[in-house]
């Protein structure tokens, strides 16, 4: 539906690439557009079952290094510091919210809700500028999503 590459599942982790194996301009909208239908999907769920459900996502922007490894049986998979810091931003968010990183915000700021989080502490990267992703602008081509206090999530 949004042209992302999926990775791999480890765990309740699940990582997702936009602009792989084919660069593409938008790769940043393509991941907020995801994450925010993932979003929804999960209210409507909850809405539907009234069961519990949490998810966290965690997007970051930058250079990675992909490739095929294994012997007898081959994995695509990515490396690199943006992979790690993406990882971060999952891992030290916050249920029911979309954290992204400065480079990631900076992609997205004229067409997305962006609230800033603050510096917070990331692993070994030390301080990080974060902001909480909440949204589409009204002239964005659908309308902004939710108020994150509306359901809870994890992933």
């Amino acid at each position: 539906q949004h042209d992302l590459e999926k990775i791999k599942t480890i765990g309740d982790s699940y990582m997702v690439v936009g602009g792989l194996p084919a660069a593409r301009d938008d790769h940043a909208e393509a991941i907020a557009e995801m994450a925010i239908d993932m979003q929804q999907a999960i209210t409507q769920f909850l809405n539907d079952l009234g069961k519990p459900f949490q998810i966290r996502i965690g997007i970051n922007t930058g250079t990675v290094v992909a490739g095929v490894i294994g012997t007898k049986k081959f994995i695509y998979d990515l490396w690199g510091d943006t992979v790690n810091v993406a990882s971060r931003m999952e891992a030290g968010g916050v249920p029911g919210r979309i954290q992204v990183t400065e480079a990631t915000y900076k992609l997205l700021k004229n067409k997305y809700l962006l609230e800033p989080r603050g510096n917070i502490s990331v692993r070994g990267r030390g301080k990080m500028i974060t902001y909480w992703l909440q949204g589409r602008r009204e002239n964005s081509k659908k309308n902004p999503i939710f108020s994150h206090k509306n359901y809870l999530l994890e992933g």
